[in-house]
């Protein structure tokens, strides 16, 4: 139907005087002897449109229009409010397209963000979420823009798969066949499932994104990865969206470099596009935020050695729940302290112990460490990975066998070393978690649209 977008009758004053429609959802409701009003909102804009309706006039107000959640058409004349500088409608027909029952559940003003959680169709409703779900939108459109300005090719890798990228089989099993007593082996069960063999979700797109890269150059993925593992923790969910570059001829400082500066392009670009709701995030859910994406825009990043780093931990002041020694992973709390109490602005660790990290990360010549690094923000930890990977075929080869990994299924990719291996590397960056950094939410469940948890499949 034509109608009309609440955004640009707020924002455009080229609408006042005109007689316009638009449609939207009954967020509040004030009723009173001569006059009524309705806020309207239409999912395009953080703000709400104030509808006025002249009791005493020839504009009728259906009784179920006045109800919360009410979906409704409002044809009327935009006017300027002189209160509060705005723009409203003083409406001359309102239509009821879908009415809203009382039991309706967002009708308390400020709900939990844990009770939203349990109605995830119904919580995109309300301002947070219509705050979230914008800035994601608008975030994952900078990430696109970012790589084709600087001529990355978008590469959509397989989601099924059949080699475990982190090789740490923390994969949901892909069958056709589920439960079944009839085999009398794993080898036989895989051997009639509907590919032959075992396989699984996708952990990462690295491995496919290696293969094109090493032919494209510069490639880039963006989409969803999936870790069946048993966390049932704040920034943690089975299934998550992963931005993935991968690039050619590229070393470990080369990948830094790129990471920072995507950072600060996306934290740019939100700020710049969503002040509204960047705002709204401050007064709701974290005082400082503004003056925090601006200390990571405007400074450079720190670049901290693994071993530097264990140091420091070990001198701090402060007693934390996990151990601190060298060869151990760095934990949310040490994370956390790095970047917040030493620093206070963003920090790649580098050089991580090889015991450690993933085997396909190029070994230094110390034997002991790898060339990987993850940027760690305060309030959040990791929320990058990346590394410059293996390009000799019998260093790759040892890694494997040291971390008992077979070679079934790694076959191409170990091809990449054999014809025409080049220094390359890459990182992940895992979408919601920037997401939580830029909008001070505090956890991973309230920044995708249908969080997927440990016994939770709403």
């Amino acid at each position: 139907m034509k109608h009309t977008d609440i955004r640009e009758v707020l924002d455009k004053d080229v609408y006042l005087g005109k007689e316009i429609t638009v449609c939207g959802w009954v967020r509040t409701a004030r009723d009173s002897k001569n006059v009524a009003f309705l806020a309207l909102n239409d999912g395009t804009s953080l703000n709400h449109l104030q509808i006025v309706i002249d009791k005493n006039g020839d504009t009728a107000l259906p009784e179920e229009a006045a109800k919360l959640g009410a979906a409704l058409k409002v044809t009327g004349e935009v006017v300027k409010n002189e209160r509060n500088n705005t723009n409203e409608i003083n409406a001359s027909e309102i239509t009821v397209l879908g009415v809203c029952p009382g039991d309706y559940p967002l009708q308390k003003k400020f709900q939990k963000l844990e009770t939203l959680r349990e109605m995830p169709h119904i919580r995109v409703r309300t301002n947070t979420f219509n705050a979230v779900f914008r800035v994601r939108s608008v975030m994952a459109a900078a990430i696109h823009r970012f790589f084709q300005e600087k001529g990355y090719v978008y590469i959509n890798t397989p989601l099924i798969t059949g080699s475990d990228c982190e090789g740490a089989g923390e994969m949901f099993q892909v069958t056709t066949i589920g439960y079944s007593e009839d085999y009398k082996s794993e080898e036989e069960y895989y051997a009639d499932d509907f590919f032959g063999k075992k396989t699984g979700l996708s952990v990462s797109g690295q491995l496919e994104g290696e293969v094109a890269a090493m032919g494209l150059g510069k490639i880039y993925t963006f989409g969803p990865s999936f870790r069946a593992e048993n966390s049932n923790t704040q920034r943690h969910v089975a299934e998550f969206w992963h931005i993935e570059p991968e690039v050619a001829f590229a070393e470990l400082d080369d990948i830094i470099e790129l990471a920072e500066e995507m950072i600060k392009y996306i934290i740019k670009d939100y700020m710049e596009k969503c002040p509204e709701e960047l705002k709204f995030f401050e007064q709701r859910f974290e005082k400082g935020l503004t003056q925090k994406l601006l200390n990571v825009v405007n400074n450079d990043f720190e670049i901290v050695d693994y071993t530097d780093a264990i140091e420091l931990l070990k001198k701090a002041d402060v007693k934390f729940e996990f151990p601190v020694e060298w060869g151990a992973d760095l934990q949310s709390e040490h994370e956390r302290y790095i970047t917040e109490k030493v620093y206070n602005k963003p920090v790649f660790l580098i050089n991580y112990p090889k015991d450690i990290k993933s085997f396909y990360m190029k070994q230094n010549a110390d034997g002991k460490t790898v060339a990987a690094t993850d940027l760690l923000v305060p309030g959040v930890g990791e929320i990058i990975g990346g590394s410059e990977r293996e390009a000799d075929y019998g260093k790759l080869i040892k890694a494997m066998e040291e971390k008992g990994m077979s070679t079934d299924g790694y076959e191409a990719y170990l091809d990449l070393r054999k014809y025409g291996s080049v220094p390359h590397g890459g990182f992940g960056l895992g979408f919601e978690r920037i997401i939580m950094y830029c909008t001070g939410m505090a956890n991973i469940r309230d920044v995708i649209l249908y969080p997927r948890t440990v016994g939770s499949i709403k």
